[in-house]
């Protein structure tokens, strides 16, 4: 929460070219209208970027220099990521300019802190009294100007869009009482920046280097680097896809290339000869099949002669795609194919966190969890089929991560943990899952009866608020580490996206 609330409404305006870092290593742009929209390359914007060192970037410095073999013939990453120039370009841009941004809200930071305690308050309390409670609050002339204003760029009428609007005029009025906070505590600060560019260490050495002072305390190059480690993460995953997407081509193309060799022919021949007799030629009445089966979801009209001869058009070439694949997958077989591209992990603790399966087990599966988020509820089982199917191989860390708009999670969160001191963790987590729109305190308390726990101690600890700062420093790790929505999965230090039981038993597998 705190450090959220701190980029947010204090160091927004210095954090948004971490915001574009994270949404170029997703592959997404920040504030798209839709999740599935590409990120805006152009030739011309490409052309006019300087060529950008792995170095530079500190986010795929330790690749090998070969990323693949296919029957000895290698692979190089020089081949691969100049194919890719452009979308590497932009990948590392991005996290150079995060690099700088997040120097400012490491220095905004340690102000805050130092203020905080100066006054003997919480950083979320001196948030709220200096920047929430002094935001200007936008008036309906505003947001009606602001309508007009934009008329251009927004979809509807004033009354569809007004509270949309008005939220996006107080979250700008936020950013504005933030900075003006932020200037006031520097301001009366002596910061001092000893280096006029943040580069990436390159060793330990390096980590422990000075590159500001603030009110005479240290700010290293590994402080900026350990906050930006989810982002770097992220970037060094994004690139490793592009790369793997490179090289299967280029795998399949290599295969091709030495098949048609060995029969003396051209890879165009070749195809024809073994890839054309099997593909199948769809016929009218497969193209109405398949329109009956989907046709909720087609933007088409089978009674039209032109919309029926682009659908037979678009299954004819699927058909193609599926014959090619499978001859390319016929070759692999026979192939000796070794990939060395290493997935990007983070490093996350796991110490005095509840666990299940064995504590050697070489698989670690960390889960984020709100309990009273109902995606959570849902993976727990899964969670639990994958140990029975793995046993000793792999085990499940809980850490807590309760989202600010489920009033009762965080103290749920807490209760947990009271169960835990008594030895009940996982019994009282299959309560909370089982019950999560009735977890307000009096109910948290009974459930503590239902398993003989001591009352009297389990309710001394929910009233006291014992754990909560265990609680709190779980929050603050997932952070760290880009969460954002539960249940966030981590596997080797690799965040998980799809925890569909296929996906997750195939991620095993390799890892095993």
């Amino acid at each position: 929460m705190k450090r959220a609330l701190l980029i947010l409404l204090i160091a927004l305006i210095h954090a948004a070219p971490r915001a574009q870092a994270q949404s170029a290593a997703s592959g997404k742009p920040a504030g798209a209208a839709r999740s599935d929209a590409a990120p805006p390359t152009t030739a011309a914007a490409s052309s006019a970027v300087p060529d950008i060192s792995a170095d530079e970037c500190g986010c795929d410095a330790n690749l090998p220099d070969v990323l693949a073999t296919v029957n000895e013939v290698k692979i190089t990453r020089g081949e691969i990521d100049q194919q890719l120039s452009s979308e590497l370009r932009e990948l590392r841009q991005a996290v150079i300019a995060a690099r700088r941004g997040e120097l400012d809200v490491q220095i905004n930071s340690q102000l805050l802190r130092a203020e905080a305690r100066k006054r003997g308050v919480s950083e979320k309390k001196l948030i709220e009294e200096e920047v929430a409670a002094r935001a200007k609050k936008p008036t309906d002339d505003e947001v009606q100007a602001f309508y007009q204003d934009s008329k251009n760029q927004v979809q509807g009428d004033f009354s569809e869009v007004r509270a949309e609007l008005t939220d996006h005029l107080k979250n700008r009025y936020l950013r504005e009482a933030g900075k003006q906070f932020a200037d006031r505590l520097r301001a009366g600060a002596a910061v001092k920046i000893l280096m006029a560019a943040v580069t990436p260490p390159k060793n330990k050495a390096e980590r422990a280097r000075v590159v500001a002072l603030v009110n005479e305390e240290p700010l290293t190059s590994g402080d900026i680097e350990d906050a930006l480690a989810p982002l770097i993460s992220n970037a060094q995953r994004r690139m490793n896809q592009l790369r793997e997407q490179v090289i299967e081509l280029k795998i399949n193309n290599v295969l091709l290339e030495q098949e048609a060799q060995r029969n003396k022919i051209t890879t165009v021949a070749l195809l024809q000869s073994q890839v054309g007799p099997k593909i199948k030629t769809v016929s009218e009445t497969d193209a109405r099949a398949f329109y009956e089966q989907q046709k909720e979801k087609l933007n088409v009209d089978f009674a039209k002669a032109e919309d029926r001869a682009k659908l037979i058009a678009y299954l004819q070439k699927q058909e193609e795609y599926r014959a090619q694949a499978a001859f390319a997958e016929e070759l692999r077989r026979r192939a000796a194919i070794e990939i060395f591209l290493p997935p990007a992990a983070l490093a996350i603790a796991i110490d005095d966190q509840p666990m299940l399966g064995s504590s050697t087990a070489p698989v670690t599966i960390v889960k984020f969890t709100d309990f009273q988020c109902p995606s959570c509820a849902q993976a727990h089982p899964v969670m639990k089929d994958l140990l029975k199917a793995y046993a000793g191989k792999v085990k499940l860390v809980l850490r807590d991560f309760p989202l600010a708009r489920h009033t009762h999670a965080r103290k749920a969160a807490e209760a947990a943990e009271a169960a835990r001191e008594q030895g009940k963790f996982w019994e009282y987590v299959e309560i909370l899952y089982g019950n999560q729109s009735q977890l307000d305190l009096k109910n948290l308390k009974e459930y503590a009866a239902r398993l003989n726990l001591d009352r009297a101690k389990f309710d001394a600890a929910l009233d006291s608020g014992k754990f909560s700062a265990k609680v709190e420093r779980d929050i603050q790790d997932g952070l760290k580490l880009g969460v954002d929505a539960t249940p966030a999965l981590f596997i080797n230090g690799q965040r998980v996206t799809d925890w569909t039981p296929e996906s997750l038993k195939s991620m095993l597998n390799d890892l095993r």
